[in-house]
């Protein structure tokens, strides 16, 4: 059986074949505009899929990156401080051994040593009590202020560190047991330095017996400092990482929104030839009629 063709629906198949080629052309036209492949969930659901996965890792790596940055500041704090720490130990030594020599010494003199010990310790005190954005950096998670008081005790939790999340699976501590380095009350580093300076003015045993102790104290020192340089590497290596995986998820993330500034233009220029020739097609075949000037 043949189906019959008239005029008129010629006249509809040829608007409606118009009318898609008119809206492939507009959509092209949106999507050179904005460079986007997805204007919408609805223009490809699975693209708005992958999409919204890609976004939540990218966040997600945003604050991981953060908290590495904030991690490197509270390492790096530490480390200068237990740098100056060292050095402080190392003077405090040297007038130490001076203070040896107690045939030698007048008592202007040994007052002069246990008034420089004073000094360097209240020097210690402050690099132990050394914070990073109005926090302690040996106080654990404390909030009081200061690692120690001027009496020498311990206001932080040594239980309780300070870390930061730099990856899914990977935190990293970023404090320093201020107990562990420093020691706290009569066992401390301050309470020592304290000890030595009194035996000086009295004029007691030689201060040569506190050598030892004190040669242990710098040694917990070094231990401490290199152990915040593993982990300030640690920091310094995933952040090298996190910037790469960064520029990864970006290429990933273009690759599913972004579209290609020529590639998209070819595709409007085919369909703007596509249509034009639509255009002149439908001329040709729907010549006018008598009906048309009837009209």
């Amino acid at each position: 059986m043949m189906n019959r063709v008239t005029t008129h629906t010629q006249v509809r198949t040829a608007q409606a074949n118009l009318q898609a080629n008119l809206a492939r052309m507009a959509e092209l036209q949106e999507r050179a505009t904005s460079l986007k492949a997805i204007d919408r969930p609805s223009d490809d659901p699975a693209r708005t899929a992958d999409s919204l996965a890609v976004r939540a890792e990218q966040r997600a790596l945003t604050q991981y990156m953060s908290n590495a940055d904030n991690a490197n500041g509270w390492l790096t704090t530490a480390d200068t401080a237990l740098s100056e720490v060292t050095n402080l130990l190392n003077q405090v030594r040297d007038v130490t051994v001076q203070g040896a020599n107690e045939g030698a010494l007048t008592p202007t003199a040994r007052e002069g040593l246990a008034a420089s010990l004073d000094g360097l310790n209240e020097s210690l005190l402050a690099q132990a009590n050394a914070r990073h954005l109005g926090r302690s950096v040996f106080a654990g998670n404390s909030d009081a202020g200061v690692a120690f008081t001027p009496g020498f005790t311990f206001t932080g939790t040594p239980t309780a560190s300070v870390d930061r999340r730099i990856g899914a699976d990977t935190t990293v501590k970023v404090d320093a047991d201020g107990a562990a380095v420093f020691g706290e009350g009569t066992d401390s580093v301050f309470a020592l330095i304290a000890t030595i300076a009194a035996d000086l003015r009295s004029g007691g045993p030689n201060v040569n017996a506190h050598l030892a102790a004190l040669d242990l104290r710098m040694k917990t020192v070094l231990t401490a400092r290199t152990d915040v340089g593993v982990r300030q590497a640690q920091i310094q290596k995933a952040g090298d990482t996190l910037v790469q995986h960064k520029g990864n998820l970006e290429a990933q993330r273009a690759g599913i929104e972004d579209v290609d500034l020529a590639q998209a233009i070819l595709d409007l220029k085919v369909q703007e030839v596509t249509y034009q020739a639509a255009l002149s097609v439908t001329a040709r075949v729907l010549q006018p009629t008598l009906m048309d000037f009837l009209r």
